[in-house]
């Protein structure tokens, strides 16, 4: 696997020798050597939820422009579900013993990433199912995969965002019957989270269970080892299979079953 050094070397490029005796400086954050990749959608009135969830995206002005007092002020409400948009699905969303987004560990939202491309064998067929022979043919080349990373998926299905239709194979409202999009096999999830006892699964599609998926095994083999699920990611084009550290902390709701998610990576430029 490609090394870390390089990003953890920037990210305590600022610490003093714990000898010093005078106050320590906080480590710095040198983003002329870290490169700064945002793998969130917007949250905005395209955003792509389930298509049998009942609500959507909405954001409401609650104050906007000046006050008596002579400055600018602007306040909003908004109302989401838990799984829509670039979001987190917490174990619990399909393990009665799983966490909830609360209870998940900072540290295992933060960490070394692997991103597997899948992006060539999607484009003639998007129910692909990444299987245990793509991750293992990944790691001839890359290396064996390390416990505790994150494990991106990259099927190129963000570039069809926010058409809903092309995103999710149908557009009908309150259908899930019709889906098409390329996602985790079982075979792979079970060889990645029980084998090699990775902390994420994440993807750049609207699930990381495929489309045409009826008992969402992937989830569940998941969710068994309290493994959160990242879903429709984008950008993962931008990074490298190794070498990357992602950071993806969803909004901290108490007993939540997921949330919107705000996932950054950092890339040794």
């Amino acid at each position: 696997m490609r090394s870390l050094v390089p990003v953890v070397a920037v990210l305590l490029s600022g610490c003093q020798s714990p000898s010093s005796q005078a106050t320590k400086t906080p480590p710095a954050l040198d983003l002329a050597r870290l490169r700064p990749i945002d793998l969130s959608h917007a949250y905005n009135a395209q955003t792509i939820y389930w298509p049998n969830s009942p609500t959507t995206f909405s954001l409401q002005s609650q104050a906007k422009g000046p006050t008596p007092g002579g400055w600018f002020y602007s306040a909003n409400s908004f109302s989401s579900p838990e799984h829509g948009g670039t979001h987190l699905d917490a174990p619990i969303h399909f393990s009665e013993q799983g966490r909830s987004s609360e209870q998940i560990p900072v540290a295992q939202l933060i960490g070394a990433a692997v991103v597997i491309d899948i992006s060539g064998k999607v484009a003639q067929a998007p129910d692909y199912l990444l299987t245990r022979d793509d991750v293992l043919a990944f790691e001839q080349t890359h290396g064996k995969i390390a416990a505790n990373s994150m494990v991106l998926l990259r099927t190129g299905w963000s570039s069809r965002w926010p058409d809903r239709k092309a995103y999710l194979g149908d557009d009908t409202p309150g259908r899930t019957d019709q889906l098409h999009f390329p996602s985790f096999g079982p075979e792979a999830a079970t060889l990645l989270v029980e084998e090699r006892q990775v902390s994420v699964l994440g993807a750049d599609v609207a699930s990381i269970d495929g489309g045409q998926s009826k008992d969402f095994r992937v989830h569940r083999i998941a969710a068994a080892k309290n493994v959160p699920g990242l879903e429709n990611l984008t950008n993962l084009d931008s990074l490298p299979p190794t070498g990357a550290f992602v950071l993806a902390l969803p909004m901290k709701i108490e007993g939540g079953s997921g949330g919107p998610l705000r996932a950054v990576a950092l890339v040794p430029r």
